[in-house]
């Protein structure tokens, strides 16, 4: 079966649904009471963006979940809403990524930049990759889709290579999650709290710093 979303979708808000007794700055300490915790560390102060024109990936995953940290300056505790979506592996194709940091002495902002698998032949490629996600909006393809999966039941226990939640963090075992063999997404841009993956190849890396506000989109 194959399943097409076309258009922008506020993850933010989708976040707040499955997960809404852990929202508001009580985030943090309910989410850590809860065990509903995303990122397996405190995340910074910043979110980020991602675009790339094609990411395609193998036994998706996605769930909600709290991603928790402080703010900028290390010192209020914040929790941050997210959909937390894994892939087994992944290709990535034309990623950029791009993070602001406001009102840096004597500079202003600055902006870092990063680019990578800017050849279609050369993706940049990742294993157990997972993000916190904010907000996307992209064109999506998914293959044999199942929504409204439990997310301690995400993982498929007779297909080799399934995943499930992310290994070393917790979320709601009863909690509303959807997951699929395969998830194709085109043009997409997103704002996320945290990436991780178990390998993570970046071919021809490009990372540069920027005063003022360069963004990826």
């Amino acid at each position: 079966m194959s399943s097409q979303v076309r258009g922008g979708t506020r993850w933010k808000r989708f976040a707040l649904v499955m997960v809404p007794s852990v929202v508001a700055t009580a985030a943090v300490g309910v989410g850590l009471a809860q065990g509903a915790l995303a990122a397996s560390f405190s995340v910074s102060g910043q979110s980020f963006k991602v675009s790339t024109d094609k990411l395609e990936g193998e036994n998706f995953v996605q769930y909600g979940s709290v991603a928790v940290g402080t703010d900028i300056e290390g010192k209020k505790p914040e929790g941050h809403a997210v959909a937390v979506s894994g892939f087994s592996s992944a290709t990535i194709t034309n990623m950029c990524q791009s993070v602001v940091t406001p009102k840096v002495p004597f500079l202003g902002n600055v902006s870092l930049m990063l680019n990578a698998g800017t050849n279609p032949n050369k993706p940049v490629r990742a294993t157990n990759l997972y993000l916190d996600v904010a907000q996307l909006d992209a064109d999506a393809d998914f293959e044999n889709i199942d929504i409204g999966v439990g997310a301690g039941s995400l993982e498929k226990k007779n297909k080799p290579g399934s995943i499930g939640i992310q290994p070393g963090t917790e979320a709601k075992m009863g909690g509303f999650a959807q997951r699929a063999d395969k998830a194709t997404l085109t043009n997409v841009k997103q704002t996320a709290w945290a990436t991780t993956a178990g390998t993570f190849k970046l071919s021809d890396l490009k990372l540069r710093l920027h005063t003022g506000v360069k963004e990826c989109f």
